[in-house]
């Protein structure tokens, strides 16, 4: 789909999409279209219980007096925030592929306030929920396919709304990256083609580097070896660096696990949804995406992306329960269940960053537990930190973005539960409060770098659609790490 800015007017193709205010208060453009149609808007909404509440919409097909295809009415109610402007966008675009629209334009006018602004905001919006994974799709029929070719917003300051979309559109350009990894099937997407779809981000200026399996071993990273030891796939760390500040700044960190596919190892999963572990590389494909946005938008900040990938996969070489690993940072861990595998990757790159490039700070992604969909549903991330600045930052960006996080505690109490018999901790800590023993597994690896964890196991896939998100690969986190850069660690 085309997103394109034009000046005012009226089209004379294709279909109109116009706003009425609470109380069904006509916008200067809704009037026009009234005018044109002798009425046809007025009448139409006379006839309906469309009040111009937020989220309604009136559909008026082939009015006389014009030859545009339809006039969608749309509600704004008594005005709509950055938030409710991109789903207004997605809801424009659903509807005009429902109905078979190749081609939409959407009317603001000068009374609107920040009309550039409002542009861009829906074009996001509309552009978001267009994405499609359909790569192995071979016979969908046609009633089926997306039918909406462009989308024109209409405005005064079409050119101060370009301007402001183009940032944007690097970010959606991001999300679709981490959707495509996401979704993308597990025998095609396994560490080595992951770190190849990594290194297409030099053409962005990116820095991409890959670490082998000799090369980590050399460094004395056993516990995220010991995770891929049973696969046939060889297991990689990605080192990807964006530099937008002046080589002086101290550069901000992102890690994610990337678990390309997860039977459990020996501690084997159930079949029954295992195919749904293809997504357990949804931290990993998070930093990534977040890479491409911020050197899209070429960010003024000096950003390290991390990916520790792995396949768990349970061959005769494949790590035990009971088994001991020393990791890089020179601690044991007992593995008490092979389906604890993320932390495991986590630790060690965790500890990679931190020895390496000595950030401000780190943010790790991961689908770590399953206790964390219990605990907080779909609707928020986990958040463990042991900064208080870095989790309020990241809670004002989750608000920001609608990718929302929420602070769980950590306390002695819990890591307690993660100490072993035999070595320096083991890595479960049992049932009780299993998201947060996995965070404090992880804060074992953190040095006095203000960090934070996002468990985000019930954000990475959607089983549902949303006004901005197709259902499948949510792309979860990039809005929000994008916008936590840009409000508080960008210049």
């Amino acid at each position: 789909m085309k997103i394109s800015f034009a000046s005012l007017g009226f089209p004379s193709s294709g279909a109109v999409v116009v706003g009425v205010k609470e109380g069904a208060v006509l916008t200067p453009s809704a009037a026009k279209c009234d005018k044109k149609t002798d009425g046809a808007v007025t009448r139409a909404i006379g006839a309906s219980r469309f009040t111009g509440a937020k989220g309604q919409s009136l559909e008026i097909l082939a009015p006389a007096g014009i030859k545009n295809s339809r006039v969608l009415l749309v509600g704004y109610g008594g005005g709509l925030d950055k938030l409710a402007q991109q789903a207004l966008g997605g809801r424009i675009c659903a509807h005009m592929n429902q109905v078979g629209e190749k081609d939409a334009h959407v009317l603001l006018d000068d009374d609107l306030e920040g009309a550039a602004g409002v542009a861009a905001q829906i074009a996001l919006g509309a552009r978001l929920k267009a994405y499609r994974y359909d790569r192995y799709r071979t016979k969908e029929s046609k009633d089926k396919k997306p039918t909406l070719k462009s989308l024109s917003m209409r405005l005064k300051g079409a050119g101060a709304a370009r301007g402001i979309f183009q940032s944007l559109d690097a970010v959606a350009d991001g999300v679709f990256f981490t959707r495509d990894l996401v979704s993308a099937p597990p025998n095609e997407l396994y560490p080595e083609t992951f770190a190849n779809r990594a290194k297409e981000l030099t053409k962005l200026g990116v820095k991409v580097e890959v670490l082998n399996e000799k090369q980590m071993a050399k460094l004395g990273m056993g516990s995220l070896l010991g995770v891929g030891q049973g696969s046939e796939r060889e297991s990689k760390l990605v080192i990807m660096q964006w530099n937008g500040a002046a080589a002086s700044k101290q550069p901000i960190a992102f890690v994610g696990k990337g678990v390309t596919f997860d039977t459990g190892g020996i501690s084997i999963k159930p079949a029954a949804g295992m195919e749904d572990m293809k997504w357990d590389m949804g931290g990993a494909g998070t930093v990534a995406g977040l890479m491409k946005a911020l050197a899209g938008r070429k960010a003024k900040a000096n950003v390290i992306g991390i990916l520790g990938l792995v396949e768990n996969m349970p061959d005769g070489n494949a790590q035990r329960p009971g088994d001991v690993v020393t990791s890089m940072s020179g601690q044991t861990i007992e593995v008490i269940n092979t389906d604890a595998e993320g932390r495991l990757v986590l630790a060690d790159a965790l500890w990679y960053t931190q020895d390496r490039f000595k950030p401000q700070f780190i943010v790790d992604l991961a689908t770590l537990t399953g206790a964390i969909i219990m605990g907080l549903g779909h609707e928020y991330a986990g958040l463990f930190s042991n900064d208080d600045k870095l989790s309020e930052n990241l809670f004002a960006a989750g608000n920001a973005t609608n990718e929302k996080v929420w602070r769980l505690p950590m306390h002695d109490a819990y890591d307690k539960q993660i100490n072993s018999d035999i070595a320096d901790m083991k890595n479960i800590g049992g049932r009780p409060a299993g998201s947060i023993t996995a965070a404090q597994f992880l804060l074992r690896f953190v040095k006095k770098t203000p960090w934070a964890h996002l468990d985000i196991a019930g954000m990475a896939w959607s089983t549902k659609d949303t006004d901005t998100i197709p259902k499948g690969g949510t792309g979860y986190g990039v809005l929000l790490l994008d916008r936590l850069v840009r409000d508080y660690y960008e210049g």
